[in-house]
């Protein structure tokens, strides 16, 4: 009977890493629980994702299904972070090439499904399952707040135009009307005018492709529930008027914090050993002093800002590991440029006895639990904010794209973190404006709430007994909804 009780969850990611590891660390979850999970996404991805500890491995299978040839997608490409921006429409198409790939999955599928937790980009997905009478759940990597900003999904699938949710810039950039609650979480116009112009400049885009919103109001209309990465200590009134503009359950599943696991994800001997002078170097420093700086693995930086960071980092005064490596792609004006050639000259000599430049890998969760770092900057990504404050990092908030301007908002409404001031249209910064910001948050008098507030947040999204009654409730809510048994 107690192997009755025990769940066999589908889950199958987008392929973005900032997707593919948050769902990779929810099957851990419900592995380490004793449930089985299957987990979908490509063979090159796959073959990407960190060991999984010995205790989980046994329970999660891993399913490869290839994308099929894309006309114009690079060889080998299988994720965001492999392609130009431009060619993100190719990658979507090729994914949604994987329906019937999947459909041969499911009827194949040794045992029977209880749940199959999909991501927005999947719209296909729950029509399919319904065929087998599997229940759905839209896993969602985004927070609340950035969702509610979005609208009730009857707005994102209306086909008339003015009904439609973002008709004009203005809708973009204004509090829409469904928030009953002060907010400032809204795009700015150096957030939004690269997204809608890359959307004009869509050379690779067809009349037969779904865009983007559409997907949003599928993956929420066709759910049993929204299980979200958050909790309500961290935004309470965004879940509930989520829970209200969707008229689904909002379940949150909690930080999916490494602090708050049973198990320790182990590194192979590759990673060790690329670990090693990284925290040697940390270990020479004091004790909560050093500013980590990560932007993401698809930022794109002209070599102006890479030039106005590393100024301002050295005006700073402040010890600094900086990651800045060169993606896969390059921005325009520096197109075949190393990164570390766009630094200014001599900076780093003037700064080698305080701060590391990096552009290698980087174990992000092991730098931000070393003793010595004190504050991040961070691009504001939901799955690096979570890290961060559950290790009570203090925050400079630098958002680079997509949601990750709306994610910035919320911290600076909650006073977990400080944004750095840009131009509100170009998103320009000046050196000035990153050291001001830096020591602000990392040591000035002004920052003293910001750093309140972000150790109180590691007793909540790092808290072992918090975040597991969140999971909890969450796998109670799948054992209580589940697919009933064909008798």
């Amino acid at each position: 009977m107690e192997n009755d009780s025990k769940l066999h969850v589908i889950v199958f990611p987008w392929l973005a890493f900032g997707h593919i590891n948050p769902a990779l660390q929810l099957s851990k979850c419900l592995a380490a629980k004793g449930h089985h999970v299957s987990f979908v996404s490509t063979p090159r991805n796959i073959q990407r994702l960190p060991a999984v500890p010995p205790t989980q491995s046994p329970l999660i299978t891993f399913i490869k299904l290839p994308l099929p040839p894309t006309q114009h997608l690079p060889e080998n490409a299988e994720a965001t972070s492999d392609i130009q921006p431009s060619k993100a429409t190719l990658l979507t198409r090729a994914f949604d090439g994987l329906q019937p790939q999947f459909a041969k999955f499911l009827e194949s599928s040794p045992r029977l499904a209880d749940w199959i937790i999909y991501d927005y980009q999947s719209h296909w997905l729950p029509a399919l399952a319904a065929q087998h009478d599997i229940p759905c759940a839209f896993f969602c990597t985004f927070n609340a707040s950035s969702l509610s900003f979005l609208g009730p999904p009857k707005l994102l699938l209306s086909t008339v135009p003015e009904e439609s949710r973002f008709t004009s810039l203005e809708s973009f950039t204004t509090v829409p009307k469904w928030i009953p609650f002060p907010s400032n979480i809204v795009y700015r116009l150096h957030e939004i005018l690269p997204l809608l112009q890359h959307a004009e400049s869509d050379i690779y885009g067809s009349p037969d492709d779904v865009p983007y919103l559409h997907r949003f109001g599928v993956a929420m209309r066709d759910c049993q529930f929204i299980a979200l990465r958050s909790c309500v200590e961290l935004e309470a009134e965004w879940i509930k008027l989520l829970a209200e503009l969707t008229e689904k359950p909002v379940i949150p599943v909690g930080s999916l914090h490494p602090a708050t696991q049973d198990y320790q994800d182990e590194k192979s001997p590759n990673e060790e050993k690329k670990w090693l002078p990284i925290k040697e170097w940390l270990d020479k420093q004091e004790n909560e002093s050093v500013l980590y700086v990560a932007l993401g693995t698809e930022a794109r930086l002209t070599e102006n800002q890479i030039s106005e960071m590393a100024i301002g980092l050295e005006k700073s005064n402040l010890p600094f590991f900086w990651v800045l490596r060169t993606p896969h792609y390059h921005h325009e004006s520096s197109a075949g440029k190393d990164v570390i050639t766009m630094l200014p000259d001599g900076f780093l000599d003037r700064t080698k006895d305080r701060g590391i430049v990096w552009t290698n890998w980087a174990p992000q969760v092991n730098i931000l639990a070393h003793p010595s770092v004190r504050g991040m900057l961070s691009h504001c990504g939901w799955s690096s904010i979570n890290e961060a404050l559950g290790f009570g990092i203090f925050l400079v908030l630098m958002p680079m794209t997509n949601d990750q301007g709306l994610i910035a908002r919320l911290l600076e409404s909650k006073n977990l973190g400080l944004e750095v001031p840009r131009d509100l249209r170009d998103g320009s910064f000046t050196s000035d404006s990153v050291a001001e910001s830096v020591r602000k948050v990392m040591v000035d008098k002004e920052g003293e709430i910001l750093r309140a507030n972000a150790k109180h947040m590691k007793g909540v999204l790092g808290d072992k007994t918090e975040m597991g009654r969140c999971f909890d409730s969450f796998i109670e809510f799948l054992k209580t909804h589940k697919r009933e048994p064909v008798t």
